[in-house]
């Protein structure tokens, strides 16, 4: 495996609108490069947290160095930027730099800034193109690939959205170095999540060296690029999750119901992680899968540091979540499930016995 530092991984995204993932270290001038070349793009405008800004000065400075104009906008952190409010103020400051339908948005931050950027560049003078540059875990290797957008509402996540290709997507693997622990083990959720349902060779990294996992000079970017690689193969084939791309959403039902919980205050890995511990519960008490892949999903969650429990007694509020998942058809819960590791099945309307045995055997 290459050293940190030398890791490079080109991924190609295929489908009606290719594009690729690139992945490596010092991309500025990768990504002013590609953006300046875009036709007829004459300016961008930079949408990012307030703790990037010392990152969106750099990579103003190399957008301005290959001759676009470039605007900045700050968007509040986490999901509290992925509003009605924060959206009508990222409009407010396109209008305002004059971004034209051939000028470029790009999505610099994490899943919620990538998020959010797609949507707006989806839905500025009914979509611009969108460069997007994650600089978290959870982003790099799911929010900003796969061209899904949205924001958030009182009834629950990304309720509103849409679907707008990027027309590339950096990963500057310099940016791990500047993440939190929490950071990067909440991320992994989404990395294993790949592991389980299409990759061995990802639980297989994390069961011989789990350590090693959450490093920039370990497996992690090696992980990155398997887990790119696994998304960029679902959702060439399926885009607009018609049918294949729902297994992206392994652990999600539950988790997204979780963080509605919680006012959106818990990390979306740990969700997703205490959500894999739920459908894992619900296969086993359904007959799918055995003990030991309910087991082993136990073992590497929690090699890493990430939740395999959630409180009891909220059995009630998590099933009114689980309800208004925008995955459910005519009325009925839908989950992905395995049949065991990279075999999927999709289980729908279980019994509102069996999802209390689940959440039983996950409350802690």
């Amino acid at each position: 495996m290459s050293t940190s530092g030398s890791f490079e991984s080109t991924i190609a995204v295929t489908g009606p609108c290719p594009y690729t993932v690139r992945i490596g270290h010092g991309l500025y001038g990768t990504i002013a490069e590609f953006a300046s070349e875009l036709p007829g793009a004459r300016k961008a405008a930079i949408l990012h947290q307030g703790a990037l800004s010392a990152v969106a000065e750099g990579l103003t400075a190399a957008l301005s160095t290959a001759g676009l104009e470039v605007v900045r906008h700050v968007i509040p952190d986490a999901e509290a930027g992925k509003t009605l409010d924060s959206a009508g103020e990222c409009w407010d400051a396109l209008g305002r730099a004059g971004i034209g339908r051939r000028d470029v948005v790009i999505g610099l931050g994490g899943g919620a800034a990538t998020d959010l950027a797609g949507f707006i560049a989806a839905t500025w003078m009914r979509g611009v193109p969108v460069i997007q540059v994650p600089t978290t875990l959870l982003a790099m290797v799911d929010a900003a690939v796969g061209g899904k957008t949205g924001i958030n509402t009182a009834a629950g996540k990304n309720l509103v959205g849409c679907f707008h290709e990027p027309a590339a997507v950096f990963v500057d693997l310099d940016r791990l170095g500047t993440l939190p622990a929490d950071e990067i083990v909440a991320g992994s959720a989404e990395v294993i999540k790949t592991g389980f349902i299409a990759d061995p060779e990802i639980l297989a990294r994390y069961e011989s060296d789990p350590e090693a996992c959450l490093r920039a000079d370990g497996h992690l970017p090696e992980l990155i690029a398997r887990s790119v690689a696994v998304k960029a193969r679902v959702v060439s084939e399926d885009l607009q999750e018609a049918g294949l791309r729902e297994i992206l959403n392994y652990g999600h039902t539950f988790g997204h119901a979780v963080e509605l919980r919680e006012h959106f205050a818990w990390r979306h890995g740990r969700a997703v992680a205490v959500g894999m511990m739920f459908i894992a519960e619900l296969s086993r008490e359904l007959g799918h899968i055995d003990t030991d892949l309910v087991d082993r999903h136990r073992r590497i969650l929690s090699s890493v540091g990430l939740p395999t429990t959630y409180v009891p007694g909220c059995f009630d509020e998590l099933h009114a979540g689980m309800s208004r998942d925008k995955k459910n058809r005519d009325g009925h819960i839908r989950f992905v499930a395995l049949t065991d590791v990279g075999s999927t099945i999709r289980l729908e309307g279980p019994s509102t016995d069996s999802l209390r045995a689940a959440y039983a055997a996950i409350s802690g």
